[in-house]
């Protein structure tokens, strides 16, 4: 009986590298990387942007180019837009006209991706603290929603598999992270945590705000009257706090009274002055503004509540 010899296997060539990820479907190539997924800051870029409202323009011909780490400091009379530029910028108002890019994100497309970038530190009116809440509660209730609703499903998926001590302990981590990053000790407070936050400083809730924006990880922050009724001093406090997280990575962007001359630690400083005129320039284009005549003010405040009414609402 003659035995068969098996037959030698054919020799695989290896395939070229096309840059495919093998698990992805024949003919189709892998995904790029979410930009808002990205560690790091956001840059952010607009050209020609303007929102117009019910009672004409609030802002318009609006140019930012401001590179990933750094404060864009929107400044200018009261009533010329600032807020509603901010609000803008972050996904949470609609452009009118213009477009810009938010850590790669086209913002007149993708609102809703931006918005989940980029967190509110500071917008009275938008996102207010509870006055009666303690400050505790506020951290505690913002790790909470984080947690449900902050957090992309695979990373969820990945949280509700570790064990309960487990997501304790990295709640606990997010939460000093963010606290030490903002400058806020709450063995300083009255109270400590327990501190209401009626009872807070207007420093100290500046501190409050960005600690809870931070929670979230963002690539951008907003905040909004920096300068407002804070002395000379606290001033200083204040945009040191800013430069502070602008140099961790993260994109701040504040509308203040008066922007500074320069920042602590050679943080990058993108000034915006907004005009009522021509909608706003860089500080080194806008002349001296002469005062607003009193029927204009009161005629910009009122664009300005009616869009951030506006806002409230959606």
């Amino acid at each position: 009986m003659t035995r068969h010899q098996p037959e030698p296997e054919p020799q695989r060539q290896p395939e070229p590298d096309t840059g495919r990820d093998p698990a992805a479907p024949a003919g189709r190539a892998a995904p790029a990387p979410d930009p808002a997924e990205l560690p790091g800051g956001a840059a952010v870029e607009a050209e020609g942007i303007g929102l117009k409202g019910p009672r004409g323009w609030v802002f318009r011909e609006v140019t930012v180019e401001a590179a990933p780490g750094s404060v864009v400091a929107l400044t200018g009379a009261s009533g010329t837009g600032r807020t509603c530029l901010l609000l803008a910028l972050t996904g949470r108002m609609k452009l009118t006209e213009g477009e810009a890019r938010v850590g790669g994100l086209r913002l007149r497309k993708q609102a809703a991706a931006i918005r989940r970038t980029a967190a509110l530190a500071h917008v009275p009116g938008v996102d207010d603290l509870e006055p009666s809440l303690t400050v505790g509660e506020h951290l505690r209730e913002r790790v909470l929603l984080q947690r449900r609703y902050g957090t992309a499903p695979l990373a969820a998926l990945k949280a509700a598999l570790r064990s309960p001590r487990q997501r304790r302990a990295d709640a606990r981590r997010v939460h000093d992270e963010a606290l030490a990053a903002a400058g806020l000790d709450l063995a300083t407070l009255p109270k400590g945590p327990r501190t209401a936050v009626r009872d807070l400083e207007r420093l100290e809730r500046l501190r409050l705000c960005v600690a809870l924006a931070l929670i979230g990880r963002p690539r951008l922050i907003a905040v909004d009257d920096v300068d407002l009724k804070l002395s000379a001093p606290l001033r200083e406090e204040a945009w040191a706090l800013l430069a502070s997280v602008a140099a961790s990575g993260v994109t701040v962007l504040a509308v203040c009274g008066e922007a500074p001359a320069a920042l602590p630690g050679d943080v990058p400083l993108v000034v915006v002055v907004t005009d009522r005129a021509t909608g706003a320039r860089t500080a080194e284009e806008a002349p001296a503004e002469p005062a607003p005549k009193a029927d204009d003010t009161d005629e910009t405040e009122k664009e300005t509540a009616d869009a951030l009414a506006e806002t409230g609402r959606a």
